[in-house]
């Protein structure tokens, strides 16, 4: 690694200056800069400490490690108010006294100190592109000087810096806070440049405190560089993870005591500062979203495989494209790192591919889950999938352009593919077709050769893995392919249930249960920023070369996640730097529950909470369906864009993994809403706050298919949000549903409409229909059962089951819709659940035009489908309500 490669832009500068001879001191300060800490925080040194004194004996059992790190802030600065005349300044042992001594019984004061000091060098590290700059202006025969804001004496100030990486500090001057009675702020500049007999400009000091090392001895004519550890964009990120939950368990207390937070918080910053400018803030966003969230996590999952493979002598690891262009990398680079013999291959393997290589036509369920497997596929583009023309299935050739989009036409489909022996047998030639193709290409990588298959991948159900193994059973090969993976959820359970190895290293078969289910309820975004810059795979040629489907990202889509990637690798760099300069001491990611409890709340949080930057750079980046379907949606839908008003924190949750693919996302477009989902995730609010009335009600909606039959009804959540509004989404399949009725609050209220959105698929057509209903005229025609319309888009509803109905078939001009969405945005004034609350006036002359659009629209539409029976047939249904046969 070169020195560009490795030194921070920030010190660039300071490298031309000493090259040049342009200065004649280095003046650097000491912690958090030329030394840092491996906690979050320096007083979180302290919450390590007690725990170390509690096992020594030192301290007793009752004080546990957040009461001593309170005890020894509140110690320190009880010693520094004390002082009067002689100023704020004091030594470790002026705290130490300050400390109640009957808590630690007869232990001398030298003890006490000396188990701090102890803690402070094991936790310190020296930071590599500050001891570059030392050691270029060493060779420069600049003088080298310290200054430090301390508590530390001389001598332990010098046992901290005995590192190799800073060489001899015999010849260094050190100007101490304690030392010379005043702090850097106050007045230890003053001294600092009387006692060196310079002049202010032939100094270059580096340092971490806005005020003490850059705003007070630039102003003294002293150059400067803010070698700020922290940024404000990385607080945010750190503030999303303040709540560290240990999710594997109590953390082992020697690893914890040893090493803290690993490291993590400082090389993320180091990381996140090491990028070059951006020509535009979304690229730096998305280089901060690799170096600070991704690279971490990424790094320990990659450093995690090797392991893995160590300890079962496993020498190749296979990483299925197209995340395994980057995974391999990142494994190769960290087996290198930690002296392993293990290497990483990407290869061409999907879901697609072995659900293709592994189907059974001779099972028409297995046949009707594979194309129910695709999202929205018409009849056609499934017959294509199986390598079939219109042609070859006659029984089909009147529903080519129909959508898959319920179960019953998925039925029919699989049973007219199944039905005959010749179609069974086209079926039985395309599956073994692609299944030699596919393992053909496996022989060609070299992944069949050695008697077993690991694959690594991101994860979630393993699918990839145990269709690839009824591959390769069916093949007759005896290899049983086991799985490495960032996570799996609770659908990994197949994979066991074949009998097949699959480890999750963040998450395994959904626990931790948190872990799991953030991470597989919003995979895109991490599937994304991992994937190859191409085109799905969607086969193999004869020669087994792979075939890629086209791209649907955007240049500026393809620049992010490229650079995204970059700073990937840019954590994994720093990272593996301490690696190597460590001698084999560093602590790893692999194994330990820490390292995996830390890396895993990194990424619930950013999942759980991303910035609002965060949501404007990856809410416009597209997701492709793949599996033969051609839908292409964006990360935050277009759809629901509208909607985020009416949201609260359990709505967002209650979204379908096809209305959202990242709730998250959608909180961070709003900053109320984002404060009530954080406020909620928190504890701070309870999610009950947003129930109306603060009791529990649902918003119903049933629909009634063509034989005039009502269905069972789909139930949802009503709240009410920051803003008053509130919000109800639904999605159901029938092929042959007529009308839906919608009981909009679950209770008596009055209801402010604002808008009904119905997406439909009518007649089998292959676009979707959007229907609205947000005018007064809109709905000044449905039907009201047990409630009334009260003129522009006010409604009354007397009874928890009172509902108005939307006629979705008539409104999309066809006999019926085969499923739909619905998403109703509206306001609600809950009313007594006695009933006796006074009712609202009714608009006369609205509800006489309401009645009398309903009766002329619905005799037209009748008499239009079914003649003078279908007139005949709707009076008897309207006879039936009267009598009470309500939905």
């Amino acid at each position: 690694m070169t020195r560009q490669e490795a030194t921070s832009p920030l010190l660039d500068n300071v490298h031309r200056l000493i090259a040049d001879r342009a200065c004649t001191v280095l003046s650097l300060d000491v912690f958090d800069t030329v030394l840092w800490r491996r906690v979050p925080r320096p007083t979180d040194v302290f919450a390590l400490l007690g725990g170390r004194l509690r096992t020594a004996g030192l301290c007793p059992g009752w004080v546990t490690d957040a009461t001593f790190r309170r005890l020894r802030i509140a110690a320190e600065k009880k010693a520094r108010g004390g002082r009067d005349t002689l100023g704020t300044e004091v030594s470790l042992f002026d705290i130490w006294r300050a400390m109640p001594s009957g808590i630690f019984g007869s232990a001398p004061l030298e003890q006490l100190v000396g188990a701090e000091v102890t803690l402070e060098r094991e936790l310190t590290v020296v930071d590599l592109d500050v001891a570059e700059v030392v050691q270029a202006a060493r060779k420069q025969d600049i003088d080298v000087v310290l200054v430090s804001d301390t508590y530390f004496t001389e001598d332990q100030l010098l046992h901290l810096l005995d590192r190799p990486e800073l060489g001899s500090l015999r010849d260094v001057r050190i100007f101490r806070s304690h030392q010379h009675g005043t702090a850097k702020a106050t007045g230890l500049w003053d001294i600092v440049l009387r006692d060196l007999g310079r002049s202010p400009e032939q100094i270059v000091h580096i340092g971490d405190h806005a005020v003490a090392d850059d705003e007070v001895p630039a102003g003294l004519g002293v150059r400067t560089v803010h070698y700020r550890r922290l940024d404000d964009a990385y607080l945010e990120v750190l503030e999303r993870e303040r709540e560290p939950v240990h999710l594997f368990g109590d953390p082992a207390p020697d690893l914890d005591d040893l090493h803290g937070d690993l490291g993590l918080t400082s090389l993320r910053a180091k990381a996140a500062r090491s990028g070059v400018p951006y020509a535009t803030s979304a690229l730096e966003i998305a280089w901060r979203y690799g170096s600070a969230v991704l690279g971490p996590v990424l790094t320990g999952f990659a450093e995690w495989a090797v392991e893995r493979a160590h300890a079962t002598g496993t020498r190749t690891l296979w990483c299925p494209m197209r995340e395994g262009e980057l995974l391999s990398e990142l494994i190769n680079n960290a087996a290198r790192a930690r002296g392993r013999d293990v290497r990483a291959e990407p290869i061409w393997l999907s879901r697609f591919v072995t659900s293709v290589a592994g189907l059974d036509p001779f099972d028409q369920d297995a046949v009707q889950a594979f194309i129910r497997t695709g999202y929205q596929l018409t009849v056609r583009q499934a017959l294509s999938v199986l390598e079939l023309k219109p042609g070859d299935v006659p029984g089909l050739a009147t529903e080519l352009d129909t959508v898959i989009d319920n179960g019953d036409i998925a039925e029919r489909v699989a049973r007219a593919l199944t039905e005959t022996p010749h179609l069974r047998n086209r079926l039985a030639v395309t599956a073994t077709a692609a299944r030699e193709r596919l393992i053909r290409s496996l022989r060609d990588a070299g992944a069949l050769g050695g008697g077993e298959l690991t694959l690594v991948d991101l994860g979630w159900g393993g699918t990839i893995q145990r269709q690839l193994a009824a591959v390769l059973e069916i093949a007759g090969i005896g290899v049983a392919p086991s799985g490495l993976y960032l996570a799996t959820d609770d659908r990994a359970e197949r994979v066991y249930l074949a009998g097949l190895r699959a480890e999750g290293y963040l998450a395994q078969a959904g626990h931790p249960a948190h872990v799991a289910a953030t991470i597989t309820r919003s995979p895109e975004i991490v599937e994304q920023c991992v994937n190859a810059l191409c085109g799905t795979l969607i086969g193999f040629g004869g020669d087994g070369a792979p075939i890629l489907g086209e791209t649907v990202d955007s240049p500026s889509q393809n620049a992010e996640r490229r650079t995204v990637q970059d700073g990937v690798r840019a954590f994994q760099r720093v990272w593996n730097r301490y690696v190597a300069a460590s001698d084999g001491t560093w602590p790893d990611l692999a194994e330990s529950r820490a390292a995996r409890d830390r890396l895993a709340r990194i990424l619930v949080a950013a999942l759980e909470s991303p910035t609002a930057d965060e949501a404007a750079v990856f809410g416009n980046w597209v997701h492709e369906d793949n599996f033969g379907s051609t839908l292409v949606t964006t990360l935050l839908p277009a759809d629901l864009k509208p909607a985020i008003p009416y949201l609260s924190p359990g709505d967002l949750g209650d979204l379908h993994m096809r209305d959202s693919f990242w709730p998250g996302l959608i909180s961070a477009s709003d900053t109320g809403l984002g404060a009530m989902a954080r406020a909620v995730a928190d504890g701070a609010i309870d999610p009950a706050a947003f129930d109306p009335a603060g009791e529990k009600f649902e918003t119903r909606l049933r629909y009634r298919t063509a034989d005039d039959r009502w269905h069972e009804p789909i139930r949802r959540r009503v709240r009410i949000n920051h803003n008053g509004l509130s919000f109800a989404r639904f999605r159901f399949e029938h092929h042959d549903t007529v009308d839906i009725s919608l009981a909009i609050p679950g209770r008596p209220a009055i209801v402010r409409v604002d808008w009904i959105e119905a997406t439909v698929i009518a007649g089998g057509r292959r676009r979707e229909q959007v229907l609205r209903w947000d005018k007064p005229e809109d709905f000044v025609g449905l039907h009201y059962a047990d409630c009334r319309y009260l003129g522009g888009n006010l409604m009354e509803f007397d009874t928890p089951y009172a509902a108005v109905w939307l006629p979705l078939a008539r409104r999309a001009g066809a006999r019926a819709v085969s499923s739909g969405q619905v998403t109703v945005a509206f306001a609600m004034l809950p009313q007594s659940m006695t009933g006796m609350a006074p009712r609202m006036p009714v608009d006369r002359r609205a509800a006489r035009a309401a009645r009398a659009a309903r009766i002329t629209d619905r005799l037209r539409e009748e008499y239009r489908a079914a003649g003078v029976k279908g007139v005949a047939a709707g009076a008897g249904r309207a006879a039936r309500r009267k009598l009470g046969e309500t939905p």
